[in-house]
């Protein structure tokens, strides 16, 4: 009997109980929506994250203050906090760096800052940052209208500004033409607006998009305290300089915090693509776990439309006897019915599929992500739906094809 003929009159029974079908369907339909939709998500933030931190750039490294566990007087551990990197000690080592890279030195005021303009106002909720002239090209951030700082007014402190999208947004309604050279407040301070930056998005939390960016003494004149801990990164003009960098950068600021030698740093380097590592690291064995419980999910699957087709089976045995009666083979039978289970599961991996992608996109805007259609898992859906069609199919597509005609004649 040709293929062909077995796949219509597959069809063709499929149609006949239509409702069994479809439940059927929708076991392994949901079943992979579960696995495609985690796995979408976990993807797309994973990529989302992967742009914030190679925003840094692929040849950048940041210079934090160092954390550490300590024991208790109780017994246990808790966290203990190196001494914050001070503005002097930024800008000692941005002024001794001779390195051909560039340094900035930043640092946030505050998270809940409130923007105005004329009779419009944001909610208090609002980042507020003091940067220098390299801030923007060292972080990966574009200008989309207007300009960054100059290095004079970063050294004078004028009071200008650079805004996100959402600024434009609330303010000036989505027209980032309209707010060149618009003055705006922050808090009570009044301040001119020279960039506007492309929007980037959100990443843990926080937002690019909803941020106001001050040059650095500007802001530390309103802000900065004797414990305000600096932000300093390093972006080298070559990505093959960095290990270098990094030790020159090591010997330079133990002298700035005054170590001596043998002395433990109070500091780290952490660089861009050390932390892409450790998240790639993370999500891999996220996706493992998630497919492991996918796969206990697809086996209740599998088990629920053997039984199907078992009952199937049983059902038809008569119509089994006139096939074998007008010369059908076991090869034929068997294979008529393990195709009847393998189109039921690959049209709900379809449905699937689809249903994934979709919970999957809709969940991940929510934690920052961006919209991603996951061609791996498409692919890994249709080959466990293909997997779970002949495993679950074959014993009763096998019990179908021995059946003894005359018995099955006699079947009532």
């Amino acid at each position: 009997m040709p293929f062909s003929e077995i796949l219509s009159m597959a069809f063709q029974n499929i149609r006949a109980n239509m409702l069994r079908a479809v439940l059927t369907l929708l076991i392994i339909a949901f079943g992979i929506m579960a696995l495609v939709g985690i796995l979408t998500a976990i993807d797309a933030i994973a990529f989302s994250l992967n742009d914030n931190f190679s925003g840094l750039g692929a040849n950048s490294f940041s210079i934090e203050r160092k954390w550490g566990e300590v024991k208790s007087s109780h017994g246990g551990r808790r966290q203990k906090a190196g001494e914050p990197i001070r503005f002097d000690d930024a800008m000692e080592f941005k002024e001794r760096f001779i390195f051909p890279a560039k340094v900035s030195v930043s640092f946030r005021a505050t998270g809940m800052a409130t923007v105005k303009y004329n009779d419009e106002k944001t909610n208090p909720n609002i980042t507020f940052m003091g940067a220098d002239e390299y801030y923007f090209d060292v972080k990966g951030f574009d200008i989309e209208f207007g300009r960054p700082f100059s290095k004079t007014e970063v050294d004078a402190g004028h009071a200008k500004v650079v805004i996100g999208q959402d600024i434009v947004k609330q303010l000036f309604n989505s027209k980032p033409e309209k707010a060149l050279d618009q003055i705006i407040q922050v808090g009570n301070i009044r301040y001119r607006v020279v960039g506007i930056l492309k929007s980037k998005g959100a990443s843990m939390g926080s937002s690019q998009d909803r941020a106001v960016y001050a040059p650095l003494l500007n802001v530390k004149s309103i802000y900065g305290k004797e414990s305000t801990d600096y932000d300093v990164v390093v972006a080298v003009n070559d990505a093959k300089d960095m290990e270098a960098a990094q030790s020159e950068t090591t010997g330079l600021f133990r002298q700035i915090r005054g170590l001596r030698p043998g002395e433990e740093e109070d500091f780290e380097i952490f660089a861009s693509d050390s932390l892409v590592a450790i998240l790639k690291e993370n999500t891999t064995k996220l996706r493992l776990a998630t497919i492991a419980i996918g796969l206990m999910t697809l086996l209740g699957a599998a088990i629920g439309l053997m039984n199907i087709m078992l009952v199937s089976v049983t059902e038809r045995t008569r119509e089994i006897g006139i096939y074998k009666a007008l010369g059908a083979t076991r090869r034929s039978i068997l294979l008529q019915f393990l195709t009847e289970a393998i189109v039921i599961c690959q049209f709900g991996g379809i449905v699937g599929i689809f249903l994934g992608i979709l919970v999957g996109n809709i969940v991940t805007p929510l934690l920052g992500g961006t919209f991603l259609i996951p061609w791996g898992w498409m692919f890994l859906g249709f080959t466990l739906c293909m997997i779970v069609g002949v495993v679950s199919g074959f014993y009763p597509a096998l019990k179908a094809a021995r059946l003894d005609p005359i018995e099955s004649l006699r079947y009532e």
